[in-house]
């Protein structure tokens, strides 16, 4: 069995071809820029780009069981091709298909419920690995500047790919949807302080105002549309966010991993 990923140089993709690798399965990688890819040995790299769903064929054939992002290129913009991939996979004979979600459902998951593959969703509200925001201003001055200290159930890209795993080699996830949470609800704040205390850094915690996040992200590029989405979750974030859910547990048997040992595994990348 040859198992494609696609988001393979993500932080969750790089986590599922890891822990697939772990298991011994065969893995196929897919990146717009093999030349740039740097996965363990034995992990086959292809060629493609989702947004161009005809480059996929090749990095499909004799693949049975496809782990699907539902975003593409710069701007990570929700597919308008999924049915055209879904179509591609079904006819390479794919099985079984994971997806990981983005806050809204796009034309792959809607693919995904007319055929017949069986197929997993997975949904998270917040990832730990958002915290790689952080770090340039971390490193060089000491400070992470955050709007709205909301608590959430952030969770680690490592149990994100385990779900995903589970999907792609076991039976009895067909037609879920599995929201993940990490096991614990969290700040801001106290995140910062767990990347200080993991990397032995001396990095404080600066609260934002609204004027000033919205000055920063104009600066950065963002439309306003952004803007707004942005200061939604940081004054009112939805319940989703705070809630601690068993599901990683559920499907792995492992309880989810905490925002600490994702500090101490990150440590580094906070250090000046």
């Amino acid at each position: 069995m040859t198992i494609l990923v696609t988001g393979a140089t993500g932080t969750v993709g790089r986590q599922i071809v890891a822990q697939l690798v772990e298991r011994g399965e065969r893995v196929r990688a897919l990146t717009r820029d093999p030349s740039r890819a740097d996965f363990p040995a034995g992990v086959e790299v292809a060629a493609g780009d989702l947004l161009v769903a005809e480059t996929l064929a090749p990095a499909l054939d004799g693949v049975t069981a496809l782990h699907l992002i539902t975003v593409g290129g710069e701007g990570l913009e929700l597919l308008p091709n999924g049915k055209e991939i879904v179509e591609l996979a079904a006819k390479a004979g794919v099985e079984r298909v994971s997806v990981l979600g983005s806050w809204e459902e796009g034309s792959v998951e809607a693919a995904l419920r007319e055929s017949t593959m069986a197929w997993t969703l997975l949904r998270c509200m917040e990832f730990m690995a958002n915290a790689f925001d952080w770090q340039e201003e971390a490193r060089t001055e000491g400070v992470v500047r955050v709007f709205g200290n909301q608590p959430g159930a952030v969770v680690h890209e490592a149990d994100i790919a385990a779900v995903a795993v589970a999907a792609l080699t076991s039976p009895g996830h067909e037609g879920r949807v599995y929201l993940l949470s990490g096991p614990e609800v969290t700040t801001p704040e106290e995140r910062v302080r767990l990347l200080a205390e993991a990397s032995g850094h001396d990095i404080r915690f600066e609260p934002l105002t609204e004027a000033q996040l919205r000055e920063r992200m104009a600066a950065e590029g963002a439309d306003e549309s952004l803007i707004e989405f942005a200061i939604m979750l940081g004054t009112t974030p939805p319940e989703e966010g705070r809630t601690i859910l068993p599901t990683v547990q559920e499907v792995t048997g492992h309880p989810g991993r905490t925002f600490a040992q994702w500090a101490q595994e990150h440590a580094s990348a906070f250090r000046p």
